[in-house]
């Protein structure tokens, strides 16, 4: 159960209920960390936009499943199992190969991420992901300047940036209100990356 109250799908009304309907998988299984928002939707509503916009969006460069691999990455070293079960699958699912799925999971458990099946661009995003992460304070311009060389354009290093800090506050969310996988179905997300405000779960 939540640290705080959460209203189900079936007794959502009026704004709540649209953005449930928005939100839905099958069966009307609205995820938990969106449920978390249901006393405030409007934080539900700017949560999911810049989930969309920053993992699923047409216009991002970089392969969404390695977007994923940053999200599980960011979230193991939060201890957000939460977030860890859902984007692992989703990782696992776009990336359509599962032993190198499993041993990017293996190597992210260990914290190795000299281990892990990846280029070395990626590794240098994982890099700079985890210092993001845990030291925020003590970044510095040559942590771009790393990802510049390992060959990552501007642009590009914003997408790792942006992903790599809203799975931060999706961590947060989560840990911080005791929202668990029970009841949710693992490893959906939206699947319609060509229009941003289709936000239904697939």
């Amino acid at each position: 159960m939540p640290w705080i109250k959460t209203i189900p799908f079936d007794a959502a009304t009026g704004k709540l209920k649209q953005l449930y309907q928005r939100v839905t998988g099958p069966n009307n299984n609205v995820d938990n960390i969106m449920m978390m928002h249901s006393l405030r939707p409007h934080t539900m509503e700017g949560h999911m936009a810049i989930y969309k916009y920053v993992l699923h969006h047409k216009d991002n460069e970089i392969p969404k499943w390695f977007l994923e691999v940053l999200g599980v990455w960011v979230s193991s070293l939060n201890d957000c199992t939460y977030c860890v079960e859902h984007h692992f699958a989703g990782m696992k699912r776009l990336l359509r190969d599962d032993a190198r799925a499993d041993a990017i999971r293996t190597a992210i458990t260990a914290r190795d991420v000299a281990g892990a099946p990846l280029d070395d661009a990626q590794k240098a995003a994982m890099v700079y992901a985890q210092k993001l992460t845990q030291a925020a304070g003590q970044m510095v311009q040559a942590d771009v300047q790393a990802l510049r060389d390992a060959g990552w354009d501007d642009g590009e290093i914003l997408e790792i940036n942006q992903v790599s800090a809203y799975f931060s506050y999706a961590n947060r969310t989560v840990l911080g209100l005791g929202c668990s996988t029970d009841g949710d179905v693992i490893g959906l997300s939206p699947g319609n990356s060509d229009d941003p405000d289709d936000w239904g779960h697939k």
